[in-house]
């Protein structure tokens, strides 16, 4: 079945549009499990599957709107960018070859349309992103917690002064655990560059906080 490209999801949580409903052969219940893997998901969703693409947003979609929360800095700039990623994905599934994990490939799209903010306006970081960071079990009296306030606040306004792209490096790596390959597929860059930027990144940040060490 080819798939219908004139056709987008809706910004929910579920694929349609214009275009005729495709007609594949009914899915056996297995197909449905929590456990199916993406690529078969993605493949099914490639070939016009609606339901199957919807299981992939249901899947990712949480860890893709904490990753724009972290970079945006804003909730609803990063549902705007995490919905039309998924939009521009379920356009785009004909070109996914299975290269590299539809996860990865997700994160790449998703932070092109993050980037692609970020170049129209600043974005700080959030305290909430950073928050569990600054410094674990300091609330044990006004003191500490007042402490942790002011180290958080440095936190977040030393990530704010970071170059987006360096931002972008050390969230992914620190705050989503993903690997320098990883990041590398996600950025469009080299692994050298992905160590380079998270290099200076880690660096800003210690001479930005060195009076709290």
């Amino acid at each position: 079945m080819t798939h219908n490209a004139s056709a987008s999801p809706r910004r929910t949580h579920v694929p349609a549009g214009p275009g005729p409903r495709p007609q594949p052969s009914p899915p056996s219940q297995a197909d449905r499990l929590p456990g199916t893997p993406d690529d078969i998901l993605a493949t099914r969703a490639g070939e016009g599957d609606e339901e199957a693409f919807a299981a992939l947003v249901r899947r990712h979609s949480r860890p893709l709107l904490a990753m724009a929360f972290h970079t945006l800095g804003n909730a609803q700039d990063a549902e705007d960018a995490v919905q039309d990623a998924f939009i521009s994905a379920w356009r785009r599934l004909p070109e996914f070859r299975h290269a590299s994990a539809f996860s990865t490939w997700m994160y790449r799209i998703t932070v092109n349309r993050c980037l692609n903010s970020l170049r129209h306006r600043p974005a700080p970081v959030p305290l909430d992103s950073v928050a569990a960071l600054a410094a674990p079990g300091m609330r044990s009296s006004p003191v500490r917690s007042a402490e942790q306030d002011a180290l958080t606040d440095a936190l977040v306004h030393a990530l704010g002064a970071l170059e987006p792209q360096q931002r972008l490096c050390w969230i992914l790596r620190e705050l989503h655990g993903l690997s320098y390959a990883q990041i590398a597929q996600v950025t469009g860059a080299t692994e050298q560059t992905v160590r380079g930027r998270l290099f200076r990144a880690r660096r800003s940040l210690k001479e930005a906080l060195s009076s709290w060490r």
